[in-house]
This record gives structure tokens, C-alpha cells and sequence, in this order.
């Protein structure tokens, strides 16, 4: 990929990108390509594929080729302690964040995660997850967040865990007129402190990137660049200094 506006000497920032429920990384990769060329170019991006096989119809289903793999799957049970109200309980929710700890690691340095809907879903809870030290306490903390279709889990207790504190990793979001996604987007950003918005009047997408979606996209790579190398000259004044 081109150096182009990198910070001479410096690597890119390295994001690991999750894709949506019943989709796959590969399907991502080419969503992303709505974007331009040049954008791209000023990060290493790793696109995973979920852990899980599609259980049932994907929705892309005649617009990408298969397989689909999905990184949750939830059902509806009666809240014993609420009576007759029902909760999602998600399935091998722990297995999945092992999963992506993993994938971290084997990408690392990992400083970020990029996520649409489902993936978003999980990299929003992620980050609040693991300044508490719930999850990902095997990899360095995250830097950014690149939020597409965004949205809270549907599990109360997940949620709790996630998002009971304020979150102060800085966080671009994509919110699309036309998303159902759109008021849980929303809402997620109260979670977040001075998070970026790029609002698009596209649907439940991957959006194309206007003049001032752009402008906002390039503003917080450049903060992203600077952050890793500021990180990248301390440690090697801490690598000089124990010589």
C-alpha cells in the first residue's frame, strides 16, 4: 500500500475489521472498496472471518458469493428475576471474544477494531469490556474504534458490563438516514466521550464517503497516525533508556 500523508518512519495503524452477522471478511474487504483507494492506503486492515457458520439465510445472499459465518447467535428466554419479560442470551459469547483476542494477536500490533453491524456491535462492547478488564487482557489496550451501523447488545447484562462506565477511546461512527440501525446508533454514542460522526443518507451499508464525510475520515486517521507514533517514539526511548 501507498506511504502516502503516512508520518515518515512510522508504520500504519493496524485495525482488525469484523464483519457483519452471516457475511464474512472477504465480504467486508469489498465493501470497504466504497471508499477511496487513497483512504485505504493509510491502514493495514486484517478482515477475520467469524468462528461460526451461518445458521440460516444471509441476507446478502445472491449478492456475495458464500460461505457466510456469523460471530454471534442469540435467543429469547424469560428473565427469571423481571417474570414474564424476555432476554437475548447469546450462545459461546466468551468462545467469541477468545476468538478475536487471538485473531489480535496474531495480527499484532492490532490498534483498533473496525466493525460493521454485527461486528460493530461487538467491537462498541469490546473496548468498554476491556478497560474493565473483561476481555482482550492479553493484548495492549485499544486505540480506536471505527463504528459502522452501530448498536448496544441485546443482552441487559452484557450491556451493563460494557457500557456502565463512559468510554474514552476515541471512536468514529457511520450513521446512515435510511439504517435501521439508525436510533441504537445513536444511542451508542452517548457512551462515548467526543466521538466523531459521519452521517450518510444511505441504509444499513457500507456508505461512500462525501465531501465532508471525507474531510472527517482524513481528520481522525491523522489522529490515529499521530497516536501510534507517538506510542512507536516512547517505546524506543524506553528501549534506549534500559540499555
Amino acid at each position: 500500500m501507498s506511504s502516502e500523508g503516512l508520518i515518515e518512519g512510522t508504520r500504519k495503524p493496524r485495525l482488525l475489521c469484523l464483519h457483519g452477522f452471516r457475511t464474512s471478511g472477504r465480504i467486508l474487504e469489498t465493501q470497504l472498496q466504497k471508499w477511496p483507494q487513497f483512504v485505504l492506503d493509510k491502514l493495514d486492515l486484517f478482515f477475520p472471518d467469524a468462528p461460526y457458520p451461518a445458521v440460516g439465510k444471509s441476507h446478502v445472499d445472491g449478492l456475495f458469493d458464500p460461505p457466510y459465518y456469523e460471530w454471534l447467535s442469540s435467543k429469547k428466554e424469560v428473565d427469571s428475576n423481571k417474570k414474564h419479560m424476555q432476554e437475548f442470551v447469546y450462545t459461546k459469547f466468551d468462545e467469541t471474544i477468545k476468538y478475536i483476542e487471538d485473531s489480535m494477536i496474531k495480527h499484532r500490533p492490532i490498534d483498533g477494531l473496525l466493525g460493521f453491524s454485527q461486528g460493530s456491535v461487538l467491537s462498541a462492547a469490546l473496548v468498554g469490556l476491556q478497560a474493565k478488564g473483561l476481555a482482550l487482557t492479553k493484548v495492549p489496550k485499544l486505540k480506536f474504534l471505527i463504528i459502522i451501523s452501530g448498536a448496544k447488545l441485546r443482552n441487559e447484562a452484557w450491556v451493563d458490563k460494557a457500557f456502565s462506565d463512559i468510554i474514552r477511546c476515541p471512536s468514529l461512527h457511520f450513521l446512515g438516514e435510511l439504517d435501521y440501525l439508525k436510533s441504537q446508533g445513536t444511542e451508542l454514542l452517548e457512551s462515548f466521550v467526543d466521538p466523531v460522526v459521519i452521517h450518510h443518507r444511505e441504509g444499513h451499508t457500507v456508505p461512500s464517503l462525501d465531501e465532508k464525510g471525507l474531510k472527517l475520515m482524513l481528520s481522525f486517521l491523522l489522529k490515529m497516525q499521530n497516536e501510534v507514533a507517538n506510542q512507536e517514539k516512547q517505546q524506543k526511548c524506553s528501549r534506549r533508556s534500559s540499555l
